[in-house]
């Protein structure tokens, strides 16, 4: 019999490392797939529809949303992002750690509505001047984008406290372990 799957929503603010963390659980082990995220805002340069994000229009993200066909979505800086039912029963179906790089609203909503199914991570940075750092040093954010990023530190940080989990991301080494600790956990029960 295949295991249960697990959907492994894990946020953090902008610039702490989820997207890297993320693809580097996936690096070595089959066993992890990631959510497409649906989204309204348009491509960067080195982004593929299906890829990186299913890119919808506004009124296609709004037919889906009156459709119920998100299990989330939100608006984020001007722009809807959400996650396709689809995607997430597929993963449950084949015994997948489906792993979710996600807004924090979005995760919580995720957990609310597959508690059984759903172990949630907040990430957090070392500090606020590595975020910082780490959030220039991304170079896909404007000044007037990273100060909006940042005003939204407190909210995220409070709403992380909501989360199964929090881990300071200062070392990914030591970050992916605490990660693949924690799943091994739950497949004991």
């Amino acid at each position: 019999m295949k295991p249960r799957g697990l959907l492994l929503p894990i946020a953090a603010p902008s610039g702490t490392g989820k997207t890297t963390v993320c693809r580097q659980l996936m690096k070595n082990d089959d066993c992890f797939v990631f959510s497409v995220s649906a989204t309204t805002r348009a491509p960067r340069e080195s982004e593929q529809n299906g890829m990186d994000y299913y890119f919808l229009s506004r009124d296609t993200f709004e037919q889906y949303i009156r459709d119920n066909k998100l299990a989330e979505w939100e608006e984020v800086f001007g722009n809807y992002y959400g996650t396709l039912q689809s995607v997430l029963q597929a993963a449950l179906d084949q015994g997948k750690v489906l792993l979710l790089d996600i807004d924090v609203k979005g995760a919580l909503r995720i957990k609310k509505h597959y508690p059984g199914e759903t172990i949630s991570i907040f990430l957090l940075p070392p500090n606020k001047a590595e975020l910082l750092r780490r959030l220039k040093g991304r170079g896909t954010d404007d000044d007037k984008s990273i100060t909006i990023r940042n005003a939204r530190i407190p909210d995220e940080l409070k709403l992380g406290e909501q989360f199964d989990y929090q881990i300071v991301n200062d070392q990914l080494d030591k970050t992916l372990k605490e990660i693949r600790n924690i799943i091994k956990e739950y497949y004991k029960k």
